[in-house]
This record gives structure tokens, C-alpha cells and sequence, in this order.
């Protein structure tokens, strides 16, 4: 880092230090705010993450794709009966789209596992939330 500060690295109980409110507790919303952010921070990762593995997952596949190419240029100058190339030619465009299928279910389902744990952490978070609301409400009342 270049040493500057920036928003999210303020110390904010510091800055509202002496300010007060009746019934307005500065350092319990800076709390809560802070691990709105955590989750938010934390939702991010998950969700970059799994964009990450889905990129990595990608170059392999293309790596493989290449060299299935290669094979196949390889396979189709040699000399073959044509009935059998046929046949031969079949079964390569069958075998090549299922596994196109298989990746993409594969890619599919990694973005939505990631996507799924993000949605999750935020969840949690507004759960945890609605509680903690709930509890300094019944705690202004009782006092």
C-alpha cells in the first residue's frame, strides 16, 4: 500500500467520539456496519473465487481441446475405407459434443456452487442482522 488511508480503514468511533444521542449508540452501528461489510467482503471472494476456477477449469479444457485436435488431424490422413471413416467420423462428432455437454454442466454447476456460498454469507449476515435489531430493541425497551 501507498500508506493513504482510505474509507474503509477509518477509525470512525474516533471521529464520533464525543458525539452523543439519546438512544443512538455510535459504536453499536459501526459494529453492525462493519460486519455488513465483513460478510459483503467475504461474499465477494467466494463469488471471485469461483469465477477464478471456472477461468483456470476453461484454459484446461482448451488445452485438451487442442491437443484432441491435434490427434484427430493426426488420425484423419491416414489411409482408411471410407465406410469406416464414416462410421469412425460418427463416433468422434458423438463422443466430442458429449463432452462438450459434460464441461458445460461441470463450468455450470462451479459458478453456481460459488454463487450458491456467496449468497449464503449474505444471508447469514441480514439473519444475524434482523437479530441483532431485534435485540437492542427489546433491550432499549426493558431499560
Amino acid at each position: 500500500m501507498d500508506g493513504k488511508q482510505t474509507f474503509l480503514d477509518a477509525d470512525f468511533g474516533k471521529a464520533f467520539a464525543g458525539f452523543t444521542l439519546p438512544g443512538f449508540d455510535v459504536e453499536s452501528i459501526l459494529a453492525y456496519q462493519r460486519r455488513n461489510i465483513e460478510a459483503l467482503t467475504q461474499a465477494n471472494q467466494l463469488a471471485a473465487e469461483g469465477f477464478q476456477a471456472v477461468a483456470r477449469r476453461q484454459v484446461e479444457l482448451a488445452r485438451e481441446a487442442i491437443d484432441e485436435a491435434s490427434a484427430l488431424v493426426r488420425d484423419i490422413v491416414q489411409p482408411i475405407a471410407p465406410e469406416a471413416r464414416v462410421a469412425k467420423n460418427a463416433e468422434i462428432v458423438k463422443s466430442t459434443f458429449e463432452r462438450g455437454l459434460a464441461h458445460a454442466r461441470e463450468l455450470t454447476l462451479t459458478l453456481a456452487k460459488a454463487n450458491t456460498e456467496a449468497f449464503d454469507v449474505i444471508t447469514k449476515r441480514v439473519a444475524e442482522g434482523l437479530d441483532e435489531i431485534k435485540t437492542t430493541a427489546k433491550s432499549r425497551v426493558a431499560a
